[in-house]
């Protein structure tokens, strides 16, 4: 592999503040035509876009759009090979949480990781039988604890009940 040259300029992303001083000051036109240059540009910035201008109005329907989507990937997961029920596991939380992260609510990270919990627990034997698995299941209880911990106590107790459920093997 060939080292980089001191004196070649490397581009540099700003700061979002400066980011955002820049945006202020364009016209609401060329915003717009930003706005639709970034979301053509990757997939998840047109999904991040879409959430912001139709779903994040609706967060109770989004999330349940969301649970559906874990739902029927779990109905179609594979048992009889354990690497691609592993693969598309991995896959189901990889996009739960993209979707949190679009959410940015703790209380939509707790109720999304808790169903995606609940279903993998329902697979049984393949979480049983996975040390992978059951080692990706107890990191995902342990983000769900982190979470709870920063919501208000009555909140806390119907989420930790829930928990405690689950942490029950």
């Amino acid at each position: 592999m060939a080292k980089k040259k001191k004196n070649e300029a490397e581009i540099k992303a700003v700061t979002v503040n400066e980011l955002k001083k820049e945006m202020l000051s364009l016209p609401h036109a060329e915003l717009v035509e930003i706005c639709l240059r970034l979301a053509k540009f990757k997939k998840e910035n047109k999904e991040l876009l879409s959430y912001l201008l139709f779903d994040a109005s609706y967060p109770e329907t989004y999330l349940d759009q969301v649970k559906a989507y874990i739902d029927a990937e779990f109905e179609n997961l594979g048992t009889t090979h354990a690497y691609l029920a592993k693969k598309t596991i991995r896959k189901i939380l990889r996009i739960t949480n993209k979707h949190i992260r679009f959410t940015q609510s703790k209380t939509a990270e707790i109720e999304l990781l808790l169903h995606f919990s609940k279903r993998l627990r329902r697979a049984g034997d393949l979480l049983k039988s996975s040390v992978q698995l059951g080692n990706l299941y107890f990191q995902q209880l342990r983000k769900i604890e982190k979470a709870i911990d920063a919501q208000h106590e009555d909140l806390q107790y119907d989420y930790r009940r829930e928990l405690e459920l689950l942490a029950k093997v």
